[in-house]
């Protein structure tokens, strides 16, 4: 069963974002140093770009599956509101999801089929959900999960709680969205103002060679390791600061 809280990339993956990696950080030596020499020293660092890719991918992969969980949540509450059980209502989600995923390759399809497949065998689809919940590692699944496990062991109003705790989980996730949309542009903008002194350097190093020139021996090569080392830095604090946990 697939573990939503990590990511494994494959061995071509892995290979191909390091390679990338290297390669990026050997054009930045280059451009900074003219020295082959001093620019190598710089692509071990592309080790660390199967770290960044994988996060990346991972991150993009739960983000989905938050969206599909609250398209989810609506279905069920439409469904059980209509009067269908629950086990129809699950059925019910897989077409409903369907319509937006016509090819059915998403991960809360994916486990739709699960539920409903373990449904089939006889069990119980709180535990289903339960299990689904552990691999999600999502607070919004392991609330909605527990809420449904304890209006099913007690006889409450599973429509009604269904239905309210849908709303509250989907008003979350839209605010949350929100919030995504508003930290784009500022995470853009942070890209940018770190690519524009690689810009700039590169622009003075093709048009005023002789200019640049002294930053290439003796003391230049000092100054433009700590611009480097301030440049890195400053790629460490803009990410930290725009890495809102949603």
């Amino acid at each position: 069963m697939p573990d939503y809280t990590v990511y494994v990339l494959t061995p071509l993956s892995r290979m191909l974002a390091m390679l990338a990696g290297g390669l990026l950080l050997f054009g930045i030596g280059y451009l900074f140093y003219h020295n082959l020499l001093l620019s190598l020293l710089l692509v071990p660092g592309g080790a660390y770009a199967p770290r960044l890719l994988r996060d990346y991918l991972r991150q993009r992969r739960r983000s989905a599956l938050n969206l599909q969980f609250k398209q989810t949540l609506f279905s069920l509450s439409s469904s059980l509101s209509a009067g269908r059980s629950v086990e129809n209502a699950f059925r019910e989600a897989v077409q409903d999801l369907r319509m937006l995923d016509p090819e059915g390759g998403s991960d809360m399809i994916f486990e739709l089929n699960i539920i409903c497949a373990r449904m089939e065998y006889g069990q119980p689809v709180e535990e289903a959900l339960q299990d689904f919940s552990r691999r999600a590692g999502m607070e919004d699944v392991e609330r909605f999960a527990d809420v449904f496990s304890v209006c099913k062991r007690t006889g409450g109003d599973l429509v009604e709680i269904v239905r309210r705790t849908s709303t509250i989980i989907g008003e979350k996730l839209d605010i949350q969205q929100d919030i995504a949309v508003s930290i784009a542009q500022k995470k853009f903008e942070a890209k940018a103002l770190l690519a524009s002194p690689l810009a700039m350097v590169l622009f003075m190093s093709l048009t005023a060679g002789d200019y640049m020139e002294p930053m290439y021996t003796g003391a230049g090569i000092a100054i433009s390791t700590l611009a480097l080392g301030g440049l890195f830095l400053c790629y460490l604090w803009t990410s930290k600061i725009m890495d809102i946990p949603l």
